[in-house]
């Protein structure tokens, strides 16, 4: 059964309305269950019943296969709470072979997070709508155009900000000319300094990017800035093609007025005191208009407000001002300064058009189907550790944090060092920073004053310990095969670090000793092994291997990194290669080395050393002449979420997956097998993607399971009676043929038997000849063939073909297509004739009785049936 059937039979069996349905996989809120089918249910409390959790304590969102063979419990503390939540934890069910896997990112700086949580939670939820807005936001200003980008928290806060966004709260909000963190109040200075809000961007503004989006910045236009600040979105777009220029009363304003087609008057009317001038300045920009205006100011729910009041904004202590609007409120103003009606395209951003046949073609562009084929947090400012209510403890704040303000970097880089060090540095260590630090008092009461005052500073001082003792043992243990130095010759800092968590240097040796012997302990090495996959630490196969990322092993628990350092000792360094397995009870390592692992999601082996640490032997196998080069499949399962490219890699197996033809049980198909079966399927690989094949086949290339090419395009009468040459030119008509075979002809012929053809694709030299009623404008026969102007003879696109079932009734072999096929449309012309049936990329699955009339006249009838 194909991933489609069983996606339809799923969504049929779910139910309207109840989660998230992702390639191969449904989502939704354990406050769901109550609502699923028993069926369904049945399923999911088996796959909770073999973890022994709670759903709602232990978990709050399930996953589970299309086909149900497995699932995970995913735990998101704060799916409510953040806009796009992190995943704390997760169980991964095999529903098939009664087992559970058990995956912690807990330590994790680049978490998976969650999207779309609308999806995931009734309608009748009183935080569905809050929810529904948000998505709606994101996919206005691009978010999830790129899939491989949004999946983990690192990579989706960078693409915020990118697009010239910042998260607060459930709302997206442009980053415009919001005031610094330490803007309190206003100051008498002397006049407003507008210009003080300009922003210096690295990337171009929230409202040049919703253009962009839409769009109006293809060459064919110019632009205007009015009110260009910097011109840094001037420079980004000349450096893109577009003929844009700008005008600022501050930054340029020797610079020419000048109309353009689009005019942007970029938050502007939010740092103008005046009203009269704020209305000026649409008018202007406006009149310079020729198309569009662009105009887009901060909000008052996307920034606190700062300063003291002035007039109907807030007037900060930079000497500048503000205006906070509501959405309501800007529209409503631009509405009626312009005389015209703005369309809201983004949090604080319009557009208003000129031309009303324009606005009309956006609006409705909009609404149409658009169909698509840490570093580690920055350091914690310290915080109070009593209630804040009480007066003396707010003046003590108060103290605190002018303190820590006056010596912020030296603290900050002492804070660091500590957590670096999991221990308090000694004067050695502290180099140029004991001065710096020596302002505050003294070390000891720096030291003294982050560890009372920084938030988590005991567990973050606890974890950084343990962490550095780790290190300790296993430098200690692998010590054992080096001549030992005496303590006094040990570096310094070393020699505090014994000192620090060992007392002394015997117990320092002693400590590497006794997790050296610790190794010959399967049970240990078994236990280690599975704390790392929690981690997300590569791969676990169950009481046999640990396989990972040479560039993981840093982290993994210490009897591990003793383990494999043993290894090393006849291998080198472990980084020269790229993937190692840990043999758990036979006391040996793998390791391999791939040609380009990171630079392509099928890396090919070239190398693996085998070590047997019991009986210090290596043993090398050099793939190539001897070797067929196997692929490596499911690749991202030895890397975790902050590995290079690894959102990538998931996506690119999902696509695999999708599929639905692989088996990669074991080691996978081999590399010949795989190229030919994704050169049957048109399909090739471009980087981290799988694209449309863009070259011409053999016709007696297999097309779909069963036919070739030939057989779909050598198929009509007419064409065999005089000959004529019928052969697509558009690689993409191939490729249309083919999804044609492989989506309706295919499962047809598994259900009833072999088809026969009646009619297939057809060219323009070939329409040309046949006699009687054709319309290649609309019956998709052409697939993607263009005419000599270049645009598609059928803009359906797709393809078609005509065939018959032989000794079945048709009427028959028409209601099981509509019941199990995916198509675009058919039409039926009687129990004993072909069908014409086509598919593509959008099947509209219109059904079309032809009716014969008394006079022997062809009707068309539109048969209504279910989707």
């Amino acid at each position: 059964m194909s991933l489609t059937t069983i996606r339809e039979n799923f969504l049929t069996h779910l139910g309207a309305e109840i989660g998230k349905v992702v390639a191969s996989d449904a989502y939704f809120h354990v406050s769901l269950l109550a609502r699923l089918p028993d069926t369904l249910r049945r399923s999911i409390d088996e796959g909770i019943s073999l973890t022994s959790l709670t759903a709602g304590s232990d978990f709050n969102v399930i996953r589970i296969g299309l086909s149900m063979a497995n699932m995970s419990l995913l735990d998101y503390p704060r799916f409510f709470d953040e806009a796009f939540p992190v995943l704390k934890r997760s169980w991964s069910v095999d529903l098939d072979q009664k087992k559970c896997r058990f995956r912690s990112y807990e330590s994790s700086i680049n978490p998976p997070i969650l999207h779309r949580k609308e999806l995931l939670i009734a309608r009748d939820h009183p935080r569905w709508e809050v929810f529904r807005q948000l998505t709606d936001v994101a996919e206005q200003i691009g978010l999830f155009d790129d899939p491989a980008r949004i999946g983990f928290r690192q990579n989706f806060e960078a693409l915020i900000k990118q697009r010239g966004y910042r998260l607060s709260d459930h709302e997206l909000v442009p980053i415009a000319n919001h005031e610094p963190e330490d803007s309190q109040g206003a100051s008498s200075s002397g006049l407003i300094e507008r210009h003080r809000t300009a922003l210096s961007r690295y990337s171009l503004s929230a409202p040049i990017q919703m253009l962009s989006r839409f769009g109006f910045l293809d060459g064919t236009r110019s632009l205007f800035d009015y009110g260009c600040g910097r011109g840094d979105d001037i420079r980004g777009l000349k450096g893109l093609g577009v003929d844009a220029a700008g005008w600022d009363p501050h930054y340029a304003n020797e610079q020419p007025i000048t109309s353009a087609s689009i005019v942007n008057l970029g938050f502007v009317i939010n740092v103008i005191e005046n009203l009269a001038e704020r209305e000026l300045a649409i008018k202007t920009s406006y009149s310079l208009s020729n198309e569009i205006l662009v105009v887009s100011a901060m909000l008052s729910n996307q920034d606190p407000v700062r300063g003291v009041p002035y007039g109907d904004g807030v007037l900060t202590s930079r000497n500048t001002f503000q205006k906070y609007y509501s959405q309501a409120e800007l529209k409503a103003f631009i509405d009626r300064v312009t005389g015209n009606d703005a369309i809201a395209v983004g949090p604080g951003v319009f557009f208003v058009f000129k031309d009303k046949d324009q606005e009309q073609r956006f609006r409705f562009a909009r609404v149409k189907s658009k169909r698509r084929t840490v570093p580690p947090r920055s350091l914690a400012r310290p915080v109070a550790r009593s209630p804040a209510e009480n007066p003396i403890v707010k003046r003590k704040t108060n103290r605190l944090e002018l303190l820590y303000e006056r010596h912020r970097e030296s603290l900050d880089e002492l804070w660091r060092l500590c957590l670096t060090l999991g221990r308090d540095p000694v004067r050695n260590e502290l180099q140029e920073l004991q001065q710096e630090v020596g302002a505050f008092g003294s070390i000891a009461a720096a030291i003294r004053f982050l560890k009372e005052t920084k938030d988590d500073a005991t567990l973050l001082l606890e974890q950084a310990a343990s962490s550095r003792a780790d290190d300790l043992r296993v430098y200690f243990a692998l010590l054992q095969f080096d001549k030992r130095s005496p303590y006094s010759r040990l570096e310094p800092q070393l020699q505090a670090d014994v000192k620090a968590f060992f007392g002394s240097y015997p117990g320092a040796l002693f400590a590497g000793k006794e997790l050296l012997f610790s190794l010959a302990d399967v049970a240990q090495i078994s236990s280690a092994c599975a704390q790392a996959a929690e981690q997300g630490l590569g791969w676990l196969e169950d009481g046999v291997s640990l396989q990972l990322h040479t560039g993981l092993v840093e982290r993994l628990p210490p009897i591990l990194r003793a383990y494999i350092g043993c290894g090393t000792v006849l291998y080198g360094d472990v980084t020269s290669a790229d993937l190692l397995k840990i043999h758990i009870s036979s006391g040996k390592l793998t390791m391999m080395k791939f040609d380009d692992f990171f630079g392509s999601p099928l890396p090919r082996m070239i190398q693996r050393v085998k070590i047997n640490l019991r009986k210090q032997e290596l043993t090398i196998f050099d793939y190539g002449d001897a070797y067929l080069e196997p692929y490596l499949y499911r690749k991202s399962r030895f890397l975790n979420e902050e590995s290079p490219f690894f959102a990538e890699q998931v996506l690119f197996e999902s696509m695999l997956d999708e599929l639905g033809v692989f088996n990669f049980d074991g080691y996978g198909p081999n590399a010949e097998t795989f190229n030919k079966k994704i050169d049957e399927m048109r399909l090739v690989l471009d980087g981290y993607r799988l694209i449309r094949s863009k070259s011409i086949p053999s016709l007696d290339q297999k097309c779909g399971r069963y036919l070739t090419f030939r057989e779909l395009i050598e198929c009509g009468e007419t064409q065999a009676a005089l000959d004529i040459e019928n052969m697509p030119l558009e690689p993409e008509s191939f490729n249309a043929i083919f999804d044609l075979a492989s989506h309706v002809i295919d499962p047809v012929i598994e259900y009833f038997g072999m088809v026969k053809l009646t009619f297939g694709f057809c060219s323009p030299a070939l329409a040309s000849k046949i006699n009687g009623r054709i319309a290649p404008k609309l019956d998709q026969h052409a697939a993607h063939e263009r005419t000599r102007r270049g645009g598609h003879i059928c803009d359906r696109l797709g393809a078609a073909c005509d065939f018959l079932v032989e000794d079945e009734d048709m009427a028959d072999v028409v209601e099981w297509i509509i019941g199990n096929v995916r198509f675009d449309r058919l039409y039926f012309y009687g129990s004993e004739r072909p069908i014409h049936i086509s598919y593509s990329p959008t099947p509209a699955r219109q059904v079309i009785d032809m009716i014969e009339t008394s006079g022997g006249r062809l009707v068309p009838k539109r048969r209504r049936i279910g989707i």
